[in-house]
This record gives structure tokens, sequence and C-alpha cells, in this order.
């Protein structure tokens, strides 16, 4: 009979490394956010995408103290970050709060994982937020959000960093499948 893993048998350094990479995703997700709720404006889509920008400024945040209270230095977020395709209206702005939460959910899926107690149970409601938010965006659910392995051929869920269908676990990836513009003007939002 499999045994249940409990906290006490909790990795403490996989911990670290997947609080770390949500708050890499979180980062690239408050920018994202800035991007898309510039471009749908105060119409349309624009307030709900300046909420969610909100929700994930506040989950930034807290993983910050988290990872200092696992003992390490939480990464900064870069000057910018290479957006997957133009964003210019409600319709982009919306595909790319989509391609941002399914992405965000992916990593908490692995610090779901990797965590046990309080920080499993914080992790699983950001997995499920970032799973209702991108099927709100997309207009579509995925059976299991976050979990590239078994998402079914062209759902979100099974694209990563690369957008090659590889497993995301198995390495470091960029944070919500962007990197960093070299050159960009700095700043945290």
């Amino acid at each position: 009979m499999a045994r249940r893993m409990g906290t006490d048998d909790m990795d403490p350094n996989a911990e670290l490394s997947a609080t770390r990479a949500a708050l890499a995703a979180e980062h690239a997700a408050v920018y994202g956010y800035g991007v898309a709720g510039a471009a749908a404006g105060d119409g349309g889509a624009g307030p709900e995408l300046r909420q969610a920008w909100s929700g994930h400024r506040s989950r930034r945040d807290a993983l910050v103290r988290r990872i200092r209270d696992l003992g390490g230095e939480p990464p900064a977020a870069a000057a910018g970050y290479a957006l997957p395709f133009e964003v210019t209206d409600d319709a982009s702005a919306l595909a790319l709060a989509a391609e941002l939460e399914t992405r965000v959910a992916a990593v908490y899926a692995d610090l779901v994982r990797s965590s046990g107690g309080d920080a499993r149970r914080e992790a699983a409601v950001a997995l499920r937020e970032a799973a209702v938010l991108a099927a709100r965006w997309h207009g579509r659910a995925v059976a299991f959000p976050g979990v590239a392995e078994h998402a079914a051929p062209g759902d979100p869920a099974g694209r990563t960093a690369g957008g090659n269908g590889t497993d995301h676990t198995a390495r470091p990836h960029p944070p919500a499948g962007v990197t960093a513009v070299p050159g960009a003007a700095s700043g945290q939002d």
C-alpha cells in the first residue's frame, strides 16, 4: 500500500525551489497583466484584468515573505519580459491573461507537490484561482490545470515555457513563459 507523504517528508530544498519558481511566475504575471490591462483600457475587460493584476501582486508579495521564511533569497523581477505575441486590444489582452494563468497554474501545481501544511493549502488555492481565471479568459477549462502530462493535445496546459509540450517540471523554466528583455526599463510593477 502506498504511503501518503506528510509534511515531515517534504524536502525543504524542493519547496524553496518551487516557491522561487512560483515567485518568478508571479513577477512575470504582474508584468504581463500590466500590459494586458493597459491594452484593454478602461472599458471592456480592463477592470477585470486590473483586478487579476492586483491579485498577482498580493501573491507575489506573500511568496517573497515565504521564501525569506524558508531561509532563501527571493529572486527579483526582471526589468522587462518578452511577451509571446503583440497585445493591442481586449482580445489579445485576454489571450495573454489566459496564457499567463495557464503557466502560473503549472508552477503552483509544482508547489503543491513540493510543499506541505499551510504552504500546500495556499498553493492549492493559488492553483485553483489560476485555473478558474485561465478558464474564464480562454472560455474553456482543462481537466487537470497545471499538470501538463495530463493535458489533452492542443490544451493550453500541455504547453510549456518552450511551447514544445515537454515536461516543465524536469528543469527550471522561464517564469510564465516569458524571458527578460535586455535594456528594458527597470521596475517591479
